[in-house]
Formats: C-alpha cells, sequence, structure tokens
C-alpha cells in the first residue's frame, strides 16, 4: 500500500492540479492542503527527521515568499503560488532549482502557445466549450498550475520519493 501511495498520490495530485486549473482557471486550496498533507504522512511513514522535514518546509517557505511576489505583480494567480510552494516541500533543496527552472521553462512555452492559440480564430464547434472559450479570451491570463505540475512530474522520478 505504501508503494502504491508513493507512486501515485503526488502525480494524481499534480493531474489534479493541471486539469482544474485548465478548465476553470482555479486551483483549489484543498489541492495544496493535500499536498502538505500528504507530505507530512509520507516523510513521517519513510523515517525522515525533523531537521529533514524542517529544510523541506523551509524550501517551501522560499518558494511561498517568491511566489507571493510574483502574485503580487499579477505575475501568477495565488492558487499557482500555493501549489508551487506545496510542490517544493516535496523536493526541498535538493530538486528546488531543477524544479524552479522546469516549471519556468515549461510556463514560457505555454504562454508562448496561448498567445499563439488566442491568435487563431476558434472553430464554431469549439465555441460551446466555455473552458475554452474563456482560454481563447485574447485577456485571460495562463493556466501556469499546467507548467508547474507538469514540472512536478518531470522531477518528481529523481526524488527520493521514487528511489525510496
Amino acid at each position: 500500500m505504501m508503494e502504491m501511495t508513493r507512486l501515485l498520490l503526488f502525480p494524481a495530485l499534480m493531474a489534479f492540479a493541471a486539469s482544474s486549473d485548465l478548465f476553470t482557471m482555479t486551483i483549489s486550496n484543498k489541492v495544496s492542503l493535500a499536498l502538505a498533507g500528504a507530505f507530512l504522512v509520507m516523510a513521517l511513514l519513510i523515517g525522515m527527521s525533523p531537521a529533514e522535514i524542517g529544510m523541506h518546509a523551509a524550501a517551501a517557505a522560499v518558494v511561498l515568499v517568491l511566489a507571493f511576489v510574483f502574485f503580487t505583480r499579477g505575475w501568477v494567480g495565488g492558487g499557482d503560488a500555493k501549489l508551487a510552494a506545496a510542490t517544493s516541500l516535496w523536493f526541498g533543496f535538493d530538486h528546488l532549482l531543477e524544479y524552479l527552472v522546469d516549471a519556468a521553462l515549461l510556463g514560457g512555452l505555454l504562454t508562448f502557445l496561448m498567445i499563439n492559440f488566442r491568435l487563431l480564430p476558434l472553430p464554431a464547434a469549439m465555441a460551446r466549450w466555455p473552458w475554452l472559450t474563456r482560454l481563447h479570451q485574447k485577456g485571460a491570463g495562463v493556466p501556469y498550475g499546467i507548467a508547474l505540475a507538469a514540472a512536478a512530474l518531470l522531477v518528481y522520478p529523481d526524488t527520493m520519493w521514487m528511489k525510496a
């Protein structure tokens, strides 16, 4: 059971966050809380020391502060900021830079694709889908949670969670 949880829980939460952001442009606080709670449970189950847990929490705090600055400038949404911090809790400082670089690169690619998507006319058959119509609006934001989740899924296989 532990193996299945370790293999599926984090990826499932990332997939849910990405799809939620795609379809609703929101990432529920419940996703970030679930990630944080699951981290704590998994950390205790694998015998992570309090000092190690503290370092992972410090990594998450650094990302939360940076992401909050990005949020105040309107560069990312609040859900994105919390998702990035909760994800960083799982990676700690060991994989933090890799995660942030991947998220930035994938976010740039996603933004480029969204800009180009919005330049094309939306086919009438697709205009009936409210979520796609919203994504197609020129003034709409970018569902950055997709990039955050994709980056997390790229980094996760290299973490201690997969090598345990």
